[in-house]
């Protein structure tokens, strides 16, 4: 799962390496190294653009919008049932209620710039031994672009010409962490993190993913939603895995230092 993340980066930052165009409204986002669900996040999309004249086609349009982290789709009666929804399973994610007509039509890319994630104290380990904080990130530097899905919810408590009457949020797509035995020894680590992974994408894969249409069947939602599983381990290849300090368990506790690798015993961080 994928419960708590770093984003850091200016939006502006953000638009230009996403390739999005400029906002055209100031997207109000504090560096954030301890992204929790509920809080507001960037995330990215494409919309159509309707053909302007008779000689020029319709095409797409990338863009960062903020969306509050954890899916409220549109017939919830509160926005309270989002808590829940931070994370979709892939392998169900066509079916269920809460998610099944985003996938065939709103799909976000959710950019970070790694996640936490917690291992639990092995079989035999001391009476008292807590979970370690692990921080997940591309090796060099670059963002991950995890698949994702938004909605936009209605508030009817609020009169029409309120600005908050409409709420954007969002969702985060988790598969089957990898098998052991691959051979990598990155993907070896994450299978031993734990048993799920948020779902990282290649720029062709998130092209893909991002393309407005809306997909006829939920069968074809599946199939792209298996692609984007598909590729997953090969993009998390590139990875690394940094035991961090408990601070970061604390959700009120937030700056570059809760990031900073620790060493246990004088030794580099390790899974055992």
């Amino acid at each position: 799962m994928c419960g708590r993340y770093v984003m850091a980066r200016a939006i502006g930052d953000l638009v230009a390496e996403s390739g999005a165009v400029e906002p055209e409204e100031d997207l109000a986002l504090r560096p954030n190294w301890n992204v929790a669900p509920t809080t507001d996040v960037a995330v990215v999309l494409e919309r159509a653009v309707p053909a302007s004249g008779e000689e020029e086609e319709g095409g797409t349009r990338r863009e960062v919008h903020v969306a509050r982290w954890g899916l409220v789709p549109p017939w919830a009666k509160d926005v309270s049932v989002g808590a829940r929804a931070f994370n979709a399973r892939s392998e169900t994610v066509t079916e269920k209620p809460t998610f099944r007509a985003a996938v065939r039509a709103r799909r976000c890319a959710v950019p970070v710039e790694g996640y936490y994630e917690w291992l639990k104290p092995a079989a035999g380990a001391a009476k008292g031994a807590g979970k370690r904080p692990f921080y997940v990130h591309p090796a060099d530097g670059s963002l991950i672009y995890f698949a994702g899905l938004y909605e936009w919810w209605k508030d009817e408590a609020l009169p029409e010409d309120d600005p908050h009457r409409w709420l954007l949020s969002c969702t985060i797509l988790t598969g089957p962490s990898p098998e052991a035995g691959t051979g990598d020894e990155t993907l070896e680590r994450l299978h031993d993190l734990h048993d799920r992974l948020p779902l990282p994408m290649d720029a062709e894969t998130m092209d893909a993913w991002l393309e407005p249409e809306r997909l006829p069947s939920a069968e074809a939602a599946g199939r792209l939603v298996d692609r984007v599983r598909e590729q997953a381990y090969r993009t998390a290849a590139a990875w690394a895995l940094d035991e961090v300090g408990p601070a970061v368990g604390n959700v009120r506790n937030n700056g570059p230092e809760l990031i900073e690798p620790i060493g246990r015993a004088g030794q580099q961080d390790t899974l055992v």
